[in-house]
Order: C-alpha cells, then structure tokens, then sequence
C-alpha cells in the first residue's frame, strides 16, 4: 500500500471503557489504544473522514447500556464535537445503523478498520465491509481481544483468538495492516495528474 485515497475512511470500533472491567480475563495487545490515538490523530491532520463506532446495549445490566461506566468511549478515541458517531446494538457496526449509506453518500471505496475486539464487532465489521464491495484494511495492532473459553472447555489465549481472527480475514475479506504502515500511505501525497 502506498497511499491511501483521500476518500478512505477510518471506523474506530467499540473503543469503550466496558472493555476495562476485569470480567473480559487478560487481554492481548495493551498498545492498542495506543495505536489507535496515533492512526485518529494522523487521520484528522490528514483531513479524511472518519466514524466513530460505540456499543449501545439495551440491556440494563449490560457493561454497554448508555447509563454505565463502560458506555462512555475511551480518551484516546473520543469524538471531536463534529465528529459522526454511530450506535449500534449488534456485533456489526452495518446492522440496524446508516454506516453504508454514510460510506455511499461519501463515494467511499476504502475503510480502515480499528477498534475493539478484534475476533467479534472489529471482525463482523470487516467481514461485512469487504462483502459489501469496500476495500477493508483492519490494523493489527490497533485492534485487541480476549482470551475464551471453548464450548469443550478448552482455553484460547487472547493471543491466538487476535492472530486466527486476523488470519481468517486476510486477504478473504480485508487486507490486514499495521499502525506504521497505514501512517507512512497517509504521509504520502497522491500524484497530481
């Protein structure tokens, strides 16, 4: 990837403080949020559009319902007043939103995808935009999961569900990229023609 076209668009997924409570177990890539601030902070000096993407559950006792903690979106991800923000109550940030008809009014072709978790709301996104025609990038290392439990008992660290989720939507539904990378094609200018 050189450049990115001035049209692509960041969607920062679920980037919620919901996601420090300790009933999620260990966590991998504690840089994430890092990464992210860096991929928000280039992108507006870059003048692209971007989305933010939060969780709004239903459910009283959800760590997402709009009147805890865990609703609010985390510091290094928070919207600028101007800044669209969409709520969604399902693991794709397309179900039961506008979000395709925002790409599509935008003329949209590319959307780099970030946020969290990487193996449920960060990869039923990509899955969804690469199949709805979008050129999908996902960043590496601006995404994090959790460890789990298998429905045999088996435990998968936070670790392995991150990597095999990235490895299921490479180069299937979405190119997979890191913070570095996506930085350098939007330091690059497109060649005037």
């Amino acid at each position: 990837m050189n450049v990115l076209p001035q049209d692509a668009v960041l969607i920062l997924v679920d980037v919620q403080q919901a996601f420090n409570h300790p009933v999620w177990g260990r966590r991998n890539n504690p840089q994430a949020e890092l990464h992210i601030a860096a991929l928000l902070a280039a992108w507006r000096a870059s003048d692209r559009p971007l989305i933010h993407v939060q969780h709004r559950s239903r459910r009283v006792d959800s760590l997402f319902h709009p009147d805890t903690p865990g609703f609010r979106v985390k510091p290094e991800a928070a919207p600028l007043p101007n800044e669209p923000v969409i709520y969604k109550e399902v693991n794709s940030s397309f179900i039961g939103t506008d979000l395709e008809q925002r790409l599509r009014a935008q003329g949209a072709t590319t959307v780099v995808i970030c946020g969290i978790t990487t193996d449920h709301c960060v990869s039923t996104t990509t899955r969804m935009a690469g199949n709805l025609g979008f050129a999908a990038l996902i960043v590496s290392d601006a995404t994090a999961t959790f460890e789990r439990t298998g429905p045999d008992g088996r435990h998968y660290s936070a670790e392995l569900m991150h990597n095999t989720a990235l490895a299921s939507l490479h180069e299937e539904f979405a190119q997979v990229v890191d913070t570095a990378t996506v930085l350098a094609a939007l330091a690059v200018k497109p060649d005037a023609d």
